[in-house]
C-alpha cells in the first residue's frame, strides 16, 4: 500500500475509535450492540414507556386517531419522544462519516 493509503487508514482507525460512540457492544456473543438512553428516575422513564405505547395505539387505529379514553391522562408527551430520539441520533458517527468522506475526497482530486 502506498504511504497516502496507510495514513488515511490510520487516520479512520483513530477517528472511529473516537467516534464510534452510539453503540457498544453487548456483553454476549451474539454480536449485538446497546443503545444508550439517559432518563432522570424511574418515573421518567415509565412517562417514555407510557408516551410510546400511545403513539403506537394511534399510529395502529389511524382512523380514531385518538388515545382510547380507557387511558388514564390522554396526553402524549411527543417532545419526550423526540428528546429520546436524539439521544439515539448518532451525531459523532455522522460526524465520522463527513471526515472519512473529506479524506478520500482528497483523494479523488489527487487522482484526477
Amino acid at each position: 500500500m502506498e504511504t497516502d493509503e496507510i495514513k488515511r487508514l490510520d487516520n479512520i482507525r483513530v477517528l472511529s475509535g473516537r467516534m464510534l460512540n452510539t453503540l457498544k457492544p453487548a456483553d454476549d456473543k451474539r454480536g449485538m450492540y446497546n443503545a444508550e438512553i439517559r432518563v432522570y428516575d424511574y418515573q421518567e422513564l415509565a412517562c417514555v414507556i407510557r408516551n410510546l405505547m400511545k403513539l403506537c395505539i394511534i399510529a395502529l387505529d389511524q382512523e380514531s386517531a385518538e388515545v382510547p379514553p380507557t387511558i388514564e391522562n390522554q396526553y402524549i408527551d411527543v417532545g419526550l419522544i423526540l428528546g429520546i430520539a436524539l439521544q439515539l441520533f448518532p451525531v459523532d458517527e455522522f460526524e465520522l462519516l463527513n471526515e472519512i468522506s473529506d479524506l478520500f475526497s482528497a483523494n479523488k482530486e489527487e487522482t484526477e
